[in-house]
């Protein structure tokens, strides 16, 4: 066409056929001038193009970004590669295209990466496919993002539908806080929404009266009376009326105790308890009230978010102080909501002070130690130790240096653990020693090349350690490295068969095994040996289930491999090496999903901890009673074995 005699051209097929060169180009690593580093896997790009789609790399671009040979590095910690993936071909492509089991790292990618609109078609998707069974879960992710938008929807679903999600696993696994309310003469407890809001305001006043931990209230049946002028006191009318929390209106001030850091360990007390405390307000937004149910005789059950924590309340009122109920109320549909007595809720095991993932455990002196690891806002130096006849954690000597992502073995009596990542450079090379006697930790001969999630083992007075992945980003090395403790020197061994990091390492009958792991991406099912006297590896039986961040323990003989993930999902399955029959064989799965957790023998039990279900990071821990085949996280099943 030539109006005003001008030519004008348009190509429909252009800018597709362009597009999709381009993302062939940034597929080649053909004039890319950006690395992206997702968990030390390496993506290339074109900087235009992904500062044209991202807010949060259009400000890394503009500020002083890292350079390596004129080419951008932008390091993306824990996010999914794959996911990353998945965004950059939207970049290119205007396409969104991702596995159901995908979404929610999409999300958290493009959370990461500021792509609203990709966040909210996600977002939307998944409430496309929230059910009973999934609204706990959905809930639970949408919190850690703090999305509001997906929470009020979620809510909007759970106050819907609370009967039906009462009955679902998840709801079991919630935490729960039992209250008796003991009414006065001739008063009935109020509405739902007027009595759950006595409670909240009840529960921040003695949180903030005491400064105790969210937990210990939860330890055991709590008393209040509800008196005539319609206010909650602590305590049955016997033991006076003092301390009374009002709530005539549904606003609420929070103030705590400052919350146990750990830069507050060197105040601690041996006990464990804080020696100093200091206000600080709550966030709002922890604090909600989210359904509720009334079944039978002045007793409630409710879902609520207090100070930050999904949990379940459990609340009956009864006009006499001698009358309790025998349980915990249920929903009338659903007898499974309490099978959980008061008794048995008490009897839970001890939970570790921190949350942690990618943490080392080992068995010393009959006594669990759970080291370092991390959580959503830092890598940790302290170390935990768990006693099973006090069913109590208490602190050790803490790491020298804050440290994750390693596994730790116990060589001539003493821990040692080696490399890592502290969460703010690349692989360590540097290691420690801890002596129980002087409790104390020194530092060790540096390993020959950094590395992070490498597997550990004692074999023979020598300490080996094997596999992982290196500053260069190399996911899966062969590398095995054996370390003297007497001459305290490094020799190399032989090379893995397959490359490998993530795996699961321990010794059994003068072997070493590697066990699963990922090669890059892919999580593996093989299994290797490593014969100490003609220094060669062998591919045994592989495991029924490919994983990576397993943990691995030796019980009765045999190798117990616990959780890790698939892939898609942390695990909660478990599975058992026989090294006589040469097979593997399916075990009961745990009561929760533990990614790069950790497990011990203590005393002739395996017990499993910390690790990461999914949503959460976790400070829980369970153990397996092998007469029934099932896995417990009550103090009760010590006894038994």
């Amino acid at each position: 066409m030539f109006p005003n005699g001008c030519l004008i051209f348009e190509d429909e097929s252009f800018l597709d056929s362009t597009v999709a060169k381009m993302n062939a180009l940034r597929k080649s690593g053909q004039f890319c001038d950006v690395r992206l580093l997702v968990c030390g896997h390496e993506l290339m790009a074109h900087k235009a193009v992904l500062a044209c789609c991202s807010p949060y790399l259009f400000e890394i671009f503009n500020s002083d970004s890292e350079l390596q040979n004129g080419v951008s590095l932008v390091k993306l910690d824990d996010l999914n590669p794959v996911a990353v993936e998945i965004l950059l071909n939207y970049a290119y492509t205007a396409q969104l295209k991702a596995d159901k089991d995908l979404v929610r790292d999409v999300y958290s990618a493009a959370k990461k990466l500021k792509l609203k609109r990709v966040k909210q078609v996600c977002g939307d998707y998944l409430l496309s496919k929230i059910d009973s069974q999934s609204a706990i879960s959905f809930r639970s992710f949408a919190s850690g993002m703090n999305d509001n938008r997906l929470l009020e929807k979620i809510d909007s679903y759970i106050q819907d539908h609370l009967q039906e999600i009462s009955e679902q696993d998840d709801f079991l696994k919630l935490p729960r806080l039992t209250l008796e309310v003991i009414l006065e003469e001739n008063l009935n407890l109020p509405g739902n929404g007027k009595l759950y809001s006595k409670v909240l305001k009840w529960l921040q006043h003695s949180l903030w009266k005491t400064g105790d931990p969210l937990e210990k209230l939860m330890e055991e049946v709590q008393t209040l009376y509800y008196s005539a002028d319609h206010k909650l006191h602590d305590g049955s009318p016997l033991e006076g009326r003092a301390d009374a929390c009002s709530s005539e209106d549904d606003h609420i001030q929070f103030v705590q105790k400052k919350p146990l850091r750990e830069r507050d360990e060197m105040s601690m007390s041996a006990s464990g308890s804080l020696s100093t405390t200091s206000n600080s307000h709550f966030n709002m937004h922890e604090w909600k009230y989210i359904a509720s149910e009334k079944t039978i005789n002045n007793t409630y059950l409710c879902l609520a978010v207090l100070r930050g924590v999904l949990c379940v309340i459990s609340l009956h009122g009864h006009s006499s102080p001698h009358i309790s109920p025998s349980s915990t109320p249920c929903l009338q549909k659903s007898l499974s909501v309490e099978d959980q007595s008061e008794e048995v809720q008490e009897r839970l095991l001890k939970p570790m002070h921190y949350a942690r993932s990618g943490l080392g455990t080992a068995e010393l002196d009959g006594k669990l130690i759970a080291a370092g690891g991390y959580n959503r806002e830092e890598c940790l130096r302290t170390v935990e130790c768990y006693d099973p006849k006090k069913d109590d954690w208490t602190f050790i000597a803490p790491m020298r240096n804050p440290r994750a992502r390693f596994q730790m073995a116990v060589l001539m009596g003493q821990l040692y653990v080696m490399g890592g990542s502290n969460g703010h450079s690349d692989e360590l090379s540097c290691g420690e020693m801890y002596n129980p006697i002087a409790d104390e930790w020194s530092q060790v001969p540096e390993l020959r090349t950094n590395r992070c999630n490498a597997g550990v083992c004692s074999l023979q007075n020598k300490l080996f350690v094997v596999g992982g992945s290196d500053p260069s980003g190399q996911k899966g090395l062969k590398n095995c490295d054996m370390f003297d403790p007497v001459s305290k020197t490094w020799t190399c061994c032989a090379p893995l068969n397959i490359r490998r990091h993530q795996a699961a390492v321990c010794e059994l009958d003068g072997f070493v095994y590697v066990i699963g792991g990922a090669e890059s991406w892919n999580c593996l099912n093989s299994v290797e040996r490593y014969n100490p006297q003609n220094n060669t590896w062998t591919l045994v039986a592989p495991m029924n289930v490919a994983r990576r961040g397993a943990a691995v323990a030796v019980y009765e003989g045999k190798l117990f491999v616990v959780g890790g993930f698939d892939g898609s999902h942390a695990l909660r399955c478990v599975e058992a090496y026989d090294p006589v029959k040469n097979e593997w064989k399916m075990l009961g799965s745990m009561t929760s999903a533990r990614s790069n957790g950790g497990v011990a023998v203590l005393n002739r039990v395996i017990c499993a901890v910390g690790g990461f279900d999914g949503n959460e990071f976790l400070n829980t821990a369970e153990i397996y009673d092998p007469e029934v085949n099932e896995w417990s996280p009550f103090v009760e099943a010590f006894t038994k074995n």
